[in-house]
């Protein structure tokens, strides 16, 4: 795959003083004034002042100069302009409105996470003691971006723009509503989903284990309960482990670990799902401030009211 990892999102809010506290609080490491970094990932989330909270920006990775080419010529096709030169090419997708980058960088080396033990019948691999995630006790740091989820007026158009475009991949797909789509070996980098209003529903964040999922969102918990949308739960599409938190813009923000891996094309058939089955596997029933947000209204009558 030409592109290997989605490298950073730019996300605009009405207050980025206040929002940049909760993904401090969130575990990530604040570099600069609203910009900020993952344990692996480096600089990966950047805020920006907004009337109202969206998507600006997504850029994605790619291994070489000819990469940046195929993309450029891909856009032609589709009659998108873009700029590009050998360090890296600038487009916008026209539904949405975001600026997408491609831009020439070396592929992480990730470092692997020790697999942690679990007693079951007739396997005990954590004989005589207690388990190790019971002594963590530092806060919890994401290791990288995993993906963003974003509404769109025209669903095809923008799942086009992605893929015949800059070259995502389908992993599923809820027919008629959304596409997962890659830009890595994770399930997907991606969501587009329709929606009455281009907004940016949520962005996803990977921790090593559901240990941490849960250590990261009950910390998140502690003093602010307001926080919490949903979890802790398994997906279905995706397979990944989640906990949904709430900044105070109105975005939502995921902990995940252990997401489906697609490292063979030719080994993945992608799916079509149906219903609320589609979205979770087990845990509580997703609220409806998930499944709709709470402040669409007000962007589609051109207000904004900011979240608690």
């Amino acid at each position: 795959m030409a592109l290997h990892r989605l490298k950073s999102l730019t996300v605009g809010v009405p207050d980025v003083a206040r929002t940049a506290e909760y993904y401090v609080d969130f575990g990530l490491e604040q570099v600069a004034p609203g910009r900020f970094a993952t344990v692996e990932g480096g600089e990966q989330f950047v805020l920006e002042p907004s009337r109202v909270r969206r998507l600006l920006g997504l850029t994605v990775a790619v291994d070489d100069a000819d990469d940046l080419g195929r993309i450029a010529a891909n856009l032609k096709r589709l009659d998108v302009p873009a700029q590009w030169d050998a360090a890296g090419l600038r487009t916008r997708e026209p539904v949405a409105d975001i600026v997408v980058e491609a831009t020439v960088e070396s592929r992480l080396v990730r470092t692997p996470v020790p697999a942690t033990p679990y007693n079951g019948p007739g396997r005990l691999d954590r004989a005589d003691r207690r388990a190790p995630a019971l002594s963590r006790t530092g806060p919890v740091r994401p290791l990288a971006l995993g993906h963003a989820v974003i509404g769109t007026v025209d669903q095809e158009a923008t799942q086009r723009f992605f893929t015949d475009g800059i070259g995502f991949k389908v992993s599923d797909v809820v027919p008629g509503r959304a596409a997962f789509l890659r830009c890595s070996t994770d399930h997907h980098n991606l969501l587009v989903q329709r929606a009455p209003i281009t907004f940016l529903h949520h962005t996803s964040w990977q921790v090593s284990d559901v240990d941490e999922v849960g250590r990261g969102a009950m910390g998140m918990l502690a003093e602010h309960p307001e926080r919490h949308v949903w979890g802790l739960g398994r997906h279905h599409i995706g397979s990944n482990f989640f906990w949904y938190l709430k900044d105070p813009a109105g975005n939502f923000s995921e902990y995940y670990s252990d997401m489906d891996a697609i490292v063979d094309d030719q080994l993945w058939t992608p799916g079509s799902f149906e219903g609320l089955h589609a979205l979770y596997e087990w845990g509580p029933p997703p609220p409806p401030s998930f499944l709709n947000p709470e402040d669409l209204a007000a962007h589609m009558t051109g207000a904004h009211a900011e979240g608690s």
